[in-house]
């Protein structure tokens, strides 16, 4: 089963919000970091991601229709080439909320996991953590200047590369309506979902 949507905003904009929303309009199942968790034999395929740019993307999403959220959406680009005829979403926010939001939830628990005493905790948070922190943010992520830098090149990278016919730019707050334009959906009749605030992911 090829993907049909990959997400390419980062960790924070939204991505477990959009995660519901896929599955709710019929992409099921849409990989985000929480499956990473889900499933400790993926942590190989995405250390031969690390290392060498690329993994069997087809064994690593199968019984996957969708990508959001870190590590995917680091290899944004190659999922793109690899499954040509995916949609691809770029979820965006305001940088500076969320450049908060990210040292509120993500940044202090990577760290965190990788000094467990777990072994497995201890292997998955370093390479999340070189992925994320070190090769997309070149270890600056503390850098709020240099942080939301790097974010606005991110988007402007992505808007730059796929072709407009082929790339929704999407903030959350814009709820169903672009969302099932773009994908060709009916629009459903409940709120767009709205989880994982920084003040839920930290009572977590």
């Amino acid at each position: 089963m090829a993907l049909d949507v990959i997400g390419a905003g980062f960790g924070r904009t939204g991505t477990l919000s959009l995660k519901l929303a896929l599955e709710k309009l019929g992409f099921n199942k849409t990989y985000h970091m929480m499956e990473w968790f889900k499933n400790p034999d993926h942590l190989e395929l995405w250390e031969q991601a690390l290392s060498r740019g690329s993994c069997d993307w087809d064994l690593l999403f199968t019984g996957y229709r969708a990508s959001v959220d870190w590590p995917a959406c680091s290899y944004w680009r190659q999922l793109a080439d690899y499954y040509p005829n995916a949609k691809v979403i770029l979820s965006t926010r305001d940088a500076d909320s969320w450049f908060d939001s990210v040292h509120q939830t993500i940044f202090p628990s990577s760290i965190k996991a990788a000094a467990s005493e777990d072994a497995f905790t201890r292997r998955w948070a370093q390479c999340s953590n070189q992925l994320v922190w070190e090769n997309t943010f070149n270890g600056e992520v503390e850098n709020r200047d240099k942080a939301i830098a790097c974010y606005h090149a991110h988007i402007e990278t992505v808007t730059n590369t796929i072709e407009s016919s082929r790339l929704l730019v999407f903030e959350a707050a814009q709820g169903w309506q672009p969302l099932c334009d773009f994908l060709g959906c009916e629009l459903p009749q409940e709120p767009y979902p709205r989880v994982n605030s920084s003040e839920e992911f930290q009572k977590r």
